[in-house]
């Protein structure tokens, strides 16, 4: 995602297309996790899905080869996210099932930090790729990416759930409750401000002469920060409520997408910024994950990580995508991400006001 605007913007996209480009991601998010998330419900097979999901998502992908125009690169993107955005829910909730069984909850973070470990490596290699050799190379790293994340699907261990009738419940009831209401919408206003991020902060850093591995080093910072975060977590969520986590993770992000708006040519300030990530998504995304565990649990679980994702980087998503290419085309980019604060400060009073729970990440 940090490097994919830049591959676009490559190829003579404006900012408008550009995040109606990088939106379909976050747009297929919307609907495609929550069939397949139904169907893993369904059978149990969490595995199954993820091979099937990861493949297609690697077949699909060789298209982008032979596609340089607005409408095939929409085509082929659009394809190819259907079944990818359903990767990672049906992988959250293989590894929360694992965990659950094995009475150690408190272990999600520690395995969520090597996705990060892996984005530091991809964040750091590829900035330097595309700076000797050209926007072209991502797609060929891209692909073999993909390869692998597909075979690695045959070597995940296997954790068949299976649900007696008579325990089978409604979903409509949890979603109908305005604690979960409250908690989707708060996540969703954060996560409009980071699709912003996603899309435009590799651009914006270009546009202002940072170079790709100057690119790549600050986003490695962001997600260096994040990964001790999560190491820090079974502390910190003993600590403190789930709640008060996702407030001061909020609270961070205002701050954080200010000064990246406003303090652009600060390489200082940037840093600053980017070790802000390890609240406003390393906590804040540990915590929205247990609490969404807390509301759907059981014959829900893969579907409810489907509708966080959905609701929460689908549409979230897409808003800071689409209307931060819209923003930027009238406003410029260093205004955008000032005005993109606006959206977790909404989200913090969302919050604080309509989530009442006190629930704590428990500890075996």
């Amino acid at each position: 995602m940090p490097y994919w605007g830049i591959y676009l913007k490559s190829l003579s996209f404006n900012a408008l297309q550009i995040g109606a480009l990088l939106s379909l991601f976050q747009i297929s998010r919307i609907f495609a996790p929550n069939v397949l998330g139904w169907v893993a419900d369904q059978s149990g097979e969490y595995i199954k899905w993820i091979k099937i999901s990861s493949f297609f998502g690697f077949i699909i992908f060789m298209g982008i080869f032979w596609s340089n125009t607005f409408v095939n690169i929409f085509v082929v993107m659009m394809a190819m996210s259907i079944f990818t955005s359903s990767t990672l829910p049906l992988a959250e909730s293989l590894t929360l099932a694992h965990l659950k069984a094995n009475k150690a909850d408190s272990k999600y973070s520690h395995i969520r930090l090597w996705g990060s470990i892996g984005f530091i490596v991809a964040a750091l290699s590829l900035g330097v790729m595309i700076d000797s050799y050209g926007e072209r190379s991502l797609i060929y790293a891209l692909l073999i990416t993909q390869l692998v994340i597909f075979f690695l699907a045959f070597i995940l261990p296997e954790k068949k759930i299976n649900f007696t009738k008579f325990n089978k419940r409604s979903i409509w009831p949890i979603l109908k409750k305005r604690e979960v209401i409250v908690l989707l919408l708060s996540c969703a206003l954060m996560v409009s401000s980071h699709g912003l991020l996603y899309n435009f902060y590799s651009i914006f850093l270009e546009d202002q002469g940072y170079s790709g591995a100057t690119i790549g080093l600050l986003w490695s910072v962001g997600v260096v920060f994040e990964i001790l975060i999560f190491l820090l977590m079974p502390k910190i969520l003993s600590k403190f409520t789930l709640k008060s986590v996702l407030l001061i993770s909020l609270a961070f992000a205002v701050l954080r997408f200010f000064l990246i708006g406003a303090y652009v040519d600060s390489i200082l300030i940037l840093i600053a910024a980017q070790i802000m990530h390890a609240a406003t998504f390393g906590s804040f995304h540990v915590a929205s994950i247990q609490l969404i565990a807390h509301f759907f649990y059981n014959e829900h679980q893969a579907r409810g990580q489907s509708l966080y994702n959905s609701i929460t980087y689908g549409v979230g998503g897409a808003i800071g995508g689409l209307g931060g290419g819209y923003m930027i085309e009238y406003s410029g980019m260093a205004n955008t991400f000032m005005l993109s604060a606006i959206l977790p400060f909404v989200g913090f009073f969302v919050l604080l006001l309509g989530l009442k729970t006190k629930f704590k990440a428990e500890f075996k």
